[in-house]
């Protein structure tokens, strides 16, 4: 089982369009397959940057594809409901049992309110995942109905993920629209998923820094 095939399986496709669906009736942002793609995407560059092997860094994109299939069934411990599903989807594979646990171990670990960073490969998750911030993630158009999940994405007007290996730091660099979301909203809705990032980064022997218009935030 491959990250490419994994992409192609028609019931991960059907439950993270679920889930996208049910997010966006309860008035999430988008976690469509541009979401679950981007996190896979984001997770491989990370251990890459960091020199694991090629073998992690594939687990580390099955898990990013599949990490919020759970929101197809609830959105309260979405990401144990997902780790469930994953490990049967996965059982029909030919993926190993200890590669099946370990991204299956990723995806029940990374929400912030019950989970943390285990190993390299939920941490890259993790670090991939809640980085996320972008205001095409908004999906209600009129600004006025806007509540501070869609402010805070949609006040982000640059979000880059850079990584310096002499320093040992993986920072997260933001341009927030002050205008739109005060730094008090942003950091009341981020703060404990920039903290789990804090801890994710620890697991790979480095330090995790955020910075908003300019100025160190942690």
């Amino acid at each position: 089982m491959t990250y490419k095939e994994i992409r192609k399986n028609e019931e991960v496709k059907a439950l993270i369009a679920k889930g996208n669906a049910n997010l966006g009736s309860l008035g999430y942002t988008d976690h469509s397959e541009a979401h679950c793609s981007l996190v896979a995407e984001r997770a491989s560059f990370v251990l890459q940057q960091f020199g694991y092997p090629a073998h992690e860094i594939e687990l580390a994109k099955i898990a990013g594809f599949m990490h919020d299939i759970g929101n197809a069934v609830n959105r309260r411990q979405h990401a144990e409901y997902g780790a469930l599903l994953a490990n049967e989807i996965l059982k029909q594979t030919d993926l190993p049992a200890e590669d099946r646990i370990t991204i299956v171990s990723a995806i029940g670990n990374h929400d912030e309110s019950t989970g943390g960073a285990v190993d390299a490969v939920s941490a890259a998750l993790i670090i991939a995942d809640k980085t996320d911030v972008r205001r095409n993630r908004v999906r209600v158009k009129d600004k006025s109905m806007y509540d501070i999940h869609d402010r805070v994405n949609f006040a982000v007007t640059e979000a880059n993920l850079k990584i310096n290996l002499e320093k040992k730091q993986i920072a997260l660099n933001l341009q927030i629209d002050e205008s739109i979301c005060t730094m008090y909203e942003y950091f009341d809705i981020f703060l404990g998923r920039m903290q789990m990032c804090r801890h994710a980064a620890e697991i790979l022997g480095a330090r995790f820094k955020l910075t908003a218009n300019g100025s160190k935030a942690l």
